[in-house]
């Protein structure tokens, strides 16, 4: 009682120690998540020029996109092109405002009235657009759907966006153009032409033992050239893919169960409290029930030509002969045995037409209110008429049949093949023979058939199948876990390739992985490994596993680079290549000696060549390729003059002008000016916008949340 009251006495004391020790709490928080703003930064994905672009609203255009794509794309893909589209709308959006651009009803009109011109719903018996047609289908929307008006208020206001976007283009396009000498520029580009003898000294007449590019060069270059070598942050992993399969223990079991439905074997009934007899796949009669009950896939109950049997084993399918056996054979991941059920002679393909006679109660004719017995009273009545006068058949087609996608055509199906139409369907049109007309009934109502034509009969079979899949058990499953812990440990331990190495498994690696990519070489899609390489944290050496859809991936991180310029290690590949091609290009002008063509082929062991008519347009030199700075050289020089080295693609060449060949003057250039300016004009707007994305202050955070 006495340690209560003097709690009691202190409590205000007490109050305070709890309440700082809450605060120190959450400030703890705070601080280790970024500050008070960290709250916010989770909610927006990026900012563009200052414009934050909301979190929940690009998941949900993430969504609607892949919805629309269905598998076609994957959440990568629609990441990115909803970021484009959302980037493209605020930036654009503020440069029209700071100009004040602005689209009247007027245009915006024109641009409804090219979008719905060839909507039947909104033109009048002429054919033409009609905007009183219309007003009325937005007022009946407004009225009867809320969502679908909100949806067509966003479609005007996107068409608004578009006006206003086509207004600033064309603008941007009028600004653009070409003058009358550029006009005559372009002509003589395509006109004028020269004919000349050269000498080809091919880089490859330097040995690359003869040049050396130091490390200092490769920086010096990449200084000069920084705009060739900007780079995204990037990150080098080195993995171990444990595929997850079955054993030999797993495919033996697998082929040995499949064998064991072959005879007839005894079971526990436990419902009857005794043993029944079972037929095995060699006895049974009643085949859909035995696969459907003991196959890993399910039973086909259709017939088939020779081409449509798996081409491993297609002749000792085809050549069976009813009730004989062929397997276990192994495709497509299942172990199979297969049993001739019938062979007969039939049709491989068929041209027929129907009338569809659909009853109430059937989910695909929810309008129809006739009864079953009055569908099936006006099938026979319709077939009775087409017996006796087959040129009806396509007039009560289009009066009755409840098939809305032939209907007109006079219930024309075209030609189809066994297996293409519904059992009872199909059954029908190759089991009877051309011209043969009846009525079948199947989920869609009753059909009224005429058979049109049938291919030449030839032999078609039906086989049952029993299959197993080959799939690793449970128990590999268990062992390959173990064996994929084992190995992480000991990566994590020790040197994760000499770990590879020492248990014989594939090391791969995947050098500059981009934070929004999401493929792998040799994995595909694992955008997971991507971003925990980009993880804040995450440091090189650091291994993880993953579970794939085909088994587990041990990764670990080998690199770390930040945005900006290459390294001389990322730029060697490419910086020295031209280096070594300048190094060698000096050894060669060096080498070069002679007074005329002829003297320096001799001495550099080559031949002096010729080439006419070569034009700017298309500077290209028989058997050297295209050399664009030699040809535009020996444009400025004289007849009969002898150039200096010239530095080329391929070599160095020595060049002698033999003629130059000037097109005649034209009165006025201005086609050819007009020519350009369209060419210009063609590219303005996508130039401009990426001068505006360019310009543009953007902070990405996609990464963290994709």
């Amino acid at each position: 009682m006495a340690v209560l009251n003097k709690i009691r006495q202190r409590s205000v004391f007490l109050i305070i120690i709890i309440a700082l020790a809450l605060f120190s709490f959450v400030l703890a928080d705070v601080i280790r998540n970024g500050g008070f703003s960290s709250a916010k930064s989770q909610n927006v994905i990026a900012t563009v020029n200052g414009e934050e672009i909301d979190r929940e609203e690009f998941a949900q255009n993430v969504e609607a996109f892949q919805r629309n794509m269905g598998a076609n794309a994957t959440t990568a893909q629609a990441v990115n092109q909803v970021w484009e589209n959302k980037l493209r709308e605020i930036i654009l959006e503020e440069e029209l405002e700071d100009l004040g651009v602005r689209a009247e009803q007027a245009q915006i009109k024109e641009m409804m009235r090219s979008q719905m011109r060839g909507n039947p719903n909104f033109t009048n018996e002429a054919g033409m657009f009609d905007e009183n047609r219309l007003r009325e289908y937005v007022a009946t929307m407004k009225a009867t759907s809320p969502e679908a008006y909100r949806q067509w208020i966003d479609f005007e206001n996107s068409l608004g966006g578009a006006a206003r976007e086509n207004i600033y283009f064309t603008m941007v396009a009028a600004g653009v153009g070409a003058t009358l000498t550029e006009g005559e520029q372009a002509y003589r580009f395509q006109n004028d032409n020269i004919d000349m003898k050269f000498v080809q000294i091919p880089y490859s007449s330097v040995s690359d033992d003869e040049v050396e590019v130091s490390k200092d060069e490769i920086r010096n270059y990449i200084k000069k050239n920084p705009a060739k070598f900007e780079t995204e942050a990037s990150r080098n992993i080195q993995y171990v893919f444990f595929e997850e399969g079955a054993s030999e223990e797993d495919r033996s079991e697998a082929k040995e169960s499949l064998i064991g439905l072959m005879e007839e074997r005894v079971e526990y009934n436990s419902a009857a409290q005794a043993n029944d007899t079972l037929p095995g796949f060699n006895e049974t009669t009643d085949y859909e029930n035995f696969v459907n009950s003991n196959s890993d896939l399910p039973y086909q109950d259709r017939y088939m030509f020779r081409n449509e049997l798996p081409s491993e084993v297609r002749d000792d399918l085809f050549n069976l002969e009813v009730g004989e056996t062929f397997g276990p054979y192994e495709h497509d991941g299942y172990f199979k045995i297969s049993k001739m059920v019938d062979a007969k002679q039939m049709a491989d393909s068929a041209k027929a037409s129907h009338i569809l006679i659909s009853y109430q109660g059937l989910q695909f004719a929810p309008n129809v209110t006739r009864s079953k017995e009055e569908a099936k009273q006006l099938a026979d009545s319709i077939a009775n008429v087409v017996h006796s006068d087959k040129s009806q058949f396509a007039n009560l087609a289009a009066e009755y049949s409840s098939d809305e996608s032939n209907k007109a055509e006079g219930g024309d199906l075209g030609y189809f093949g066994p297996g293409d139409m519904v059992p009872e369907f199909d059954s029908y049109i190759f089991e009877n023979n051309a011209g043969d007309i009846g009525v079948i009934e199947t989920d869609f109502g009753y059909h009224v058939i005429h058979i049109e034509e049938q291919s030449d009969r030839e032999r078609a079979v039906k086989i049952a199948t029993i299959a197993r899949e080959i799939e690793a058990s449970e128990r590999s499953r268990n062992n390959l876990f173990n064996e994929v812990t084992k190995f992480e440990i000991a990566a994590r331990e020790g040197d994760f390739s000499e770990q590879a190495k020492s248990e014989n498994l594939e090391l791969r690696t995947v050098r500059d992985v981009k934070a929004l990519e999401e493929n792998i070489p040799g994995i595909g899609n694992q955008r997971r490994i991507v971003q925990w390489a980009f993880e804040e944290g995450v440091k090189v050496g650091d291994v993880k596993r993953f579970d794939t859809a085909q088994g587990y991936v041990v990764a670990q991180l080998t690199a770390k680079r930040d945005a900006g310029l290459m390294s001389a290690e990322n730029a060697s590949s490419e910086v020295i290549p031209i280096l070594t091609k300048q190094k060698k290009a000096e050894i060669i002008k060096n080498k070069i000696s002679g007074n005329s063509l002829e003297e320096i082929a001799a001495a550099q062991n080559s031949s002096v060549q010729s080439a006419n008519a070569v034009n700017l347009n298309s500077p290209t030199l028989p058997g050297a390729g295209s050399e664009p700075a030699v040809v535009g050289s020996v444009f400025a020089m004289e007849p009969g003059e002898v150039s200096k080295p010239i530095t080329g693609e391929k070599g160095v060449y020595v060049v002698e002008l033999v003629n130059k060949n000037e097109a005649p003057a034209m009165d006025s250039y201005k086609s050819f000016a007009d020519q350009e300016t369209a060419k210009q004009r063609q590219a303005a707007a996508q130039r401009a916008y990426e001068a505006l994305k360019e310009k543009a202050e953007i902070e990405d955070n996609r990464a963290r949340f994709y």
